[in-house]
């Protein structure tokens, strides 16, 4: 049993905990990871773009292969943008008491469409806590949390939430089998072997985001592989809120925190952009450029379609004039799962600004002539009203 604890030191003895590894060595092995990881997505690609460009042919499970290989490299330069900007130490926190299993569980449900893809079972046992802490951090790490796990989780995946007797601090934990090890010819491994080969696997660049966006957050997180190929992390939350007991608080509020100064607060959120027209698409591309999100473009109702069957992106721009049955059918099912999720309209013309929940408004709209000044302000909004 190996067991990886990435933490900041805590006050107590006996928590979650581990010395942060001296910053050089840390980025040296980060840099390269994210050289190694895009290198290899790309290098896949481009022997399917040399046999296109060779026999003018390509079937559609090579095709989706290498969108699916162009997306994972262009994931990983993301998520080295944000471990960039987490790293940092610029992150500035605006911490406030929110429940960690209703946003667990919001972030599981939107989730939820990738998690039955992948045919993984997912089990919750989560007792209701509250915590303080940013909460935009904390939905990007249980998102980044989710990411880790789909890539490597087979079969049932649980999602556990307790609070530990004392010092009476929440825990989130997450545990699931893995894909084995492969073997040797003569099926002898070293155990030390075999331990090192599974935690090269496990650490993918997710999982550095994980560790990074638990560091910034000050929480507990460890890491234990077990036997039978299983592994388990667990986040620990410093500041609880408890009852009083005997007239000792749990709540522990860091005064060092200020306001949020935080100028990418949405980034690594992926958002889908329904235009046919290519100027509105270049305007949204460049309105959002500075936002750190994954943006995805696709011009018909029927790509939409395909883009959100197997997972949701966390918001969708429309052009209004895409806006038909075919699209409200689309609509309707998605706010089905996910009644809060974010819609944001785009008309013609004109410049005017209005956000969902205004008068009778179900969703924002924004005239075409303020997409440049106001698609940021409303993502802003919309999104961190649904998160």
């Amino acid at each position: 049993m190996r067991a990886d604890t990435s933490a900041w030191p805590q006050a107590h003895a006996d928590d979650l905990r581990a010395v942060e590894p001296r910053a050089d060595e840390h980025y040296r092995s980060l840099i390269a990871q994210i050289g190694s990881e895009i290198g290899q997505s790309l290098s896949s690609a481009l022997e399917r773009v040399n046999a296109l460009a060779t026999t003018g042919k390509i079937d559609r499970p090579g095709l989706r292969a290498l969108r699916d290989e162009i997306e994972l490299a262009r994931r990983v330069g993301m998520m080295g943008q944000q471990l960039a900007r987490f790293a940092s130490g610029r992150v500035r926190q605006s911490p406030e008491t929110l429940s960690l299993t209703q946003m667990a569980r919001d972030v599981l449900v939107h989730r939820g469409r990738e998690l039955t893809a992948r045919g993984l079972d997912v089990r919750q046992a989560m007792r209701p806590v509250d915590v303080i802490v940013d909460a935009t951090l904390l939905h990007t790490l249980l998102q980044a949390l989710v990411d880790w796990t789909l890539e490597h989780a087979r079969g049932a995946v649980e999602f556990r939430i307790d609070l530990r007797p004392w010092p009476p601090h929440a825990r989130l934990s997450c545990h699931f089998s893995h894909q084995p090890l492969a073997m040797p010819e003569d099926g002898i491994v070293a155990r030390d072997e075999e331990e090192a080969g599974t935690a090269a696997r496990l650490d993918t660049l997710s999982w550095r985001l994980v560790q990074q966006i638990a560091w910034t957050l000050k929480l507990g997180i460890e890491r234990v592989e077990g036997a039978g190929d299983t592994t388990a992390v667990t986040l620990e939350f410093p500041q609880t809120v408890t009852d009083q007991i005997e007239g000792v608080t749990a709540i522990e509020i860091d005064q060092g925190f200020g306001v949020s100064d935080n100028s990418k607060p949405l980034a690594g959120a992926q958002v889908l952009v329904l235009a046919a027209r290519r100027d509105l698409r270049a305007d949204i591309r460049d309105a959002t450029r500075h936002m750190g999100l994954v943006v995805d473009f696709v011009g018909s109702v029927e790509e939409a379609e395909e883009f959100c069957r197997d997972a949701l992106p966390q918001a969708v721009i429309y052009e209004s004039t895409l806006g038909g049955q075919r699209f409200e059918r689309l609509r309707a099912s998605i706010e089905a799962e996910l009644p809060q999720f974010v819609f944001i309209e785009v008309t013609p013309e004109g410049d005017g600004f209005h956000l969902s929940n205004e008068g009778a408004r179900s969703h924002a709209t924004i005239g075409r002539e303020a997409v440049s000044a106001s698609l940021p302000s409303a993502l802003i909004f919309e999104l961190s009203r649904a998160m």
